[in-house]
Order: structure tokens, then C-alpha cells, then sequence
């Protein structure tokens, strides 16, 4: 555990906020959700007592926080796996992850994951939640992740992503035309049946993805796509309902296209494509200490741009 002990005073000028309100405003490096859950918990003291988040403060009161925040599971181990950092400084670190690596550890995917790999090149992040990971990429999604490398990045990182104020683009090659670009506004939850997936349903968390047009190719599109929400497969759920969907997705990709009488280099491209061809390309990050806007770009991976010149080689040579 990492002991957490916090001492304030309320100004004056708070008087009849919510305590859940003032502590958040008096100690930003901490969400007011976890506030109030140490305020629940008995964690923090206000003039010597415990209160509930809900409490008017009078303004001078004297706060106290003795808290502690769970490290990383200790069964999660460090491993010496190989990264792509593409920045890296104290508070943040941006990588470019390769498909087939999983993000966190889980049923079947004990360890050898990028969390396992995080802890062996930075030993400090086992103190933080999910060792510093605010967002996912898919098993073999690749492309761009930051990780906050402190308590208080990571603070600023998760109020960031829910403020919307992360900019996250990909890029994906399609099965179907599309005629344009376009928002896809539409709430995402658990399949009602299988409940390994995800579907648009009614009941679902609202989602919301934006999509414009690279390149047509004689069956398939090029497109640039911009999350607004970060639902659980949003961009494959989403172009899938939207009958797009992304090539080589083994969950809801549905059955393969191919242009009549293409040639033999796409052909073996589109059968053996194995992943869905999805790349992180952009990613834009109010950096948690100054504020300043970072991006960053990551070149497509080379199944994605080989599967790109085989597509628009079949389409120069149909005519």
C-alpha cells in the first residue's frame, strides 16, 4: 500500500461547499471520487471528525488525510520486455505498442503483458493504479499509449481522458465503400447474448466516434477515425453497425471481401491479414505538468501499408 498523509486548512472562501467539493479544490492531485471514498472510509478528518462527502464546510476548519492507495498487484511481476518509447520524462511516457501484446493482465493472460513490461522499465509505477495505464489498446490494436509515471500525472491524465481533453486518432481499412466521412453517435454495452462482446444497445454507456474517408478502394476504404468516448471496442463496434467493418476482425468483422478478379498479391494480403487493421496513428495529451498540448504520430505498421499498396495496386490494375 502508499501511505497518503495530507494536512489543510479550509479557506473562508469555500464556506458552504460540499466536502467532497472543497477537498477537491484544495488538493488537486486527487479525484473527487477518491476523496469521497476516503471520506466514507473514515480516511480524512475534518476538525477531528469524520464526516460524510455530502457536509457543508464552515470555512477554517482543519483537514487531515491518512489514506493509502493499493499498489499494483504484487503477483504481477516484472518483465523484461522489449518497448517502444517514443517520449519519455518524469511525469509522463508515450509508446508505440506492436499487436499481439495485451494491455493488462487477465484470464489467460496471466503475465507477458505491456502492464508486466511498464514494471520492469520503471520500477516506481507498482505504486500506481494499473501501474500508470489510463487507457487500452486491443490485444492487436497497435499504435500510441500514454502511461502517467506519478500519482498526480496520473490524476491529471484520468480528468483529462474524461474531459475529453485527450486527442485520440487511428486509422483503419474497412470492408465496404463509403461514400463519406461521418459521426456515428450510438451507446455501446454488453452483447445481449455473448457477453464476450460488445454490441450497440439501448442500455449501453453513450459512444461516440468520428470517421472521414483517406482513400476508396474497389471493396474496401481507408479511414481516419477520431474517438470522442473511449468505449470498449468502440471503433470495431461502431463501424461493424455501421456494415464497415474493419478487415481481418476476428470478433466482428464478419465474412471477407474481395474484389472480383483481384490480383494475387491482395488476395494473399486480405487472407492472411491477422488482426484487425486498426493503428493508433495520433495521440494528443495536455502534458500533466505544464499543461502544454504534446502530440505525437506513429508511422502505420507494415501489414497495414502493405495491405494499403496491395489494395491500390488492384485497383490501378482494374482500370
Amino acid at each position: 500500500m502508499h501511505k497518503i498523509q495530507l494536512h489543510a486548512r479550509v479557506p473562508e472562501e469555500m464556506a458552504d461547499l460540499r466536502l467532497d467539493q472543497a477537498l477537491a479544490r484544495l488538493f488537486p492531485d486527487y479525484s473527487r471520487a477518491r476523496l469521497s471514498q476516503w471520506i466514507k472510509a473514515g480516511d480524512i478528518l475534518l476538525d477531528g471528525q469524520v464526516r460524510r462527502p455530502r457536509d457543508r464546510v464552515l470555512g477554517g476548519e482543519a483537514v487531515v488525510v491518512d489514506a493509502a492507495i493499493e499498489d499494483v498487484n504484487p503477483a504481477f511481476v516484472a518483465q523484461a520486455i522489449d518497448l517502444d518509447i517514443v517520449y519519455e520524462d518524469d511525469a509522463i511516457l508515450v509508446l508505440n505498442k506492436p499487436q499481439n501484446l495485451v494491455v493488462h493482465p487477465g484470464a489467460g493472460n496471466v503475465d507477458g503483458t505491456l502492464l508486466n513490461a511498464l514494471l520492469h522499465h520503471c520500477s516506481q509505477l507498482a505504486t500506481l493504479p494499473r501501474a500508470g495505464i489510463v487507457h487500452r489498446l486491443d490485444k492487436n490494436t497497435t499504435g500510441l499509449m500514454v502511461v502517467a509515471k506519478t500519482l498526480e500525472a496520473h490524476h491529471h491524465l484520468v480528468a483529462a481522458m474524461q474531459a475529453r481533453q485527450i486527442k485520440r486518432e487511428y486509422e483503419a481499412i474497412v470492408h465496404g465503400v463509403m461514400t463519406a466521412g461521418g459521426t456515428i453517435d450510438e451507446p455501446i454495452g454488453r452483447h445481449p447474448v455473448d457477453r464476450k462482446r460488445m454490441a450497440v444497445v439501448a442500455s449501453g454507456k453513450p459512444a461516440v466516434t468520428h470517421y472521414r474517408v483517406l482513400k476508396r478502394f474497389r471493396m474496401h476504404t481507408w479511414v481516419r477515425v477520431q474517438l470522442e468516448t473511449g468505449r470498449t471496442h468502440q471503433i470495431r463496434v461502431h463501424m461493424a453497425q455501421r456494415r464497415y467493418p474493419i478487415v481481418g476482425d476476428p470478433v466482428y468483422g464478419g465474412r471477407m471481401r474481395m474484389p472480383p478478379n483481384a490480383s494475387p498479391e491482395l488476395r494473399q494480403c486480405l487472407q492472411h491479414f491477422s488482426r484487425q487493421a486498426l493503428h493508433a496513428i495520433q495521440l494528443g495529451v495536455p502534458h500533466p505538468q505544464t499543461g502544454e498540448i504534446m502530440q505525437w504520430t506513429a508511422a502505420l505498421p507494415d501489414d497495414m501499408q502493405q495491405l494499403i499498396n496491395a489494395l491500390d495496386q488492384d485497383m490501378q490494375e482494374s482500370g
